[in-house]
């Protein structure tokens, strides 16, 4: 009499609750037919000619090692889902906040635009506004300390018209005093809009750009 063939059901961290369920199952009935059957080849053995006892044990291992995978998917699973709704929780509280992040698009209000921008060193650094649609608002050269520092534009533009609120982004080019190039970055200080948990991980949405709760650098109390 031959032995049951030995089919792992092990999952896979992306395996749904529902698939591993069936799978725990599956695994479980084998388990038991093979015990089933095991005895009865025990009881009606040929004392003359005794079946290879290394073969029992090395499959009984194996379903062990079958069954452990399983609890040890299950659990990572479980944890998996776990770690999401706590991805979600962080991210929804973001909801309304005004944060700091990276960023080179802000808005344009009644009481201007502002930026916090950083220089490795002091710099002759060419600005460069543009609004949603790529047209440009404002061009102009500053000099600028090394460090951080605000630059707010009030939303006239080269020819003195007032631009619309909205959305706008500053580009920059900073140089030194030798003509060579220095680094430049910028920040933006916004209210989170809204969050989408279809996502994975979640991101916020701040200023019509998207970003990951992570990207986050400060959460500032409203004024």
């Amino acid at each position: 009499m031959s032995m049951l063939p030995i089919t792992p059901g092990a999952t896979t961290p992306s395996t749904t609750p529902k698939a591993a369920a069936t799978d725990g199952a599956m695994i479980a009935d084998n388990f038991q037919s093979f015990l089933q059957l095991l005895t009865t080849q025990l009881k009606n053995q040929n004392p003359m000619d005794p079946l290879d006892t290394n073969q029992f044990t090395q499959q009984l291992v194996q379903f062990a090692q079958v069954e452990q995978q399983m609890k040890s998917n299950s659990n990572l699973e479980a944890l998996l889902s776990m770690e999401k709704a706590a991805q979600s929780t962080v991210a929804l509280a973001y909801v309304g906040q005004i944060v700091v992040v990276d960023g080179m698009t802000t808005k344009l209000d009644a009481t201007g635009a502002t930026w916090r921008v950083t220089l490795a060193k002091p710099s002759t650094t060419k600005v460069i506004i543009k609004d949603s649609t790529g047209q440009t608002a404002y061009t102009g050269t500053f000099a600028m300390n090394a460090g951080t520092q605000e630059f707010k534009w009030d939303g006239k533009g080269n020819d003195g018209r007032i631009w619309p609120a909205g959305n706008y982004t500053l580009t920059a080019t900073a140089t030194d005093a030798s003509g060579q190039n220095v680094a430049f970055s910028t920040e933006i200080q916004a209210l989170v809009d809204s969050v989408d948990l279809t996502q994975d991980p979640p991101v916020l949405s701040i200023n019509g750009k998207d970003y990951t709760a992570d990207k986050v650098k400060r959460v500032l109390r409203p004024s």
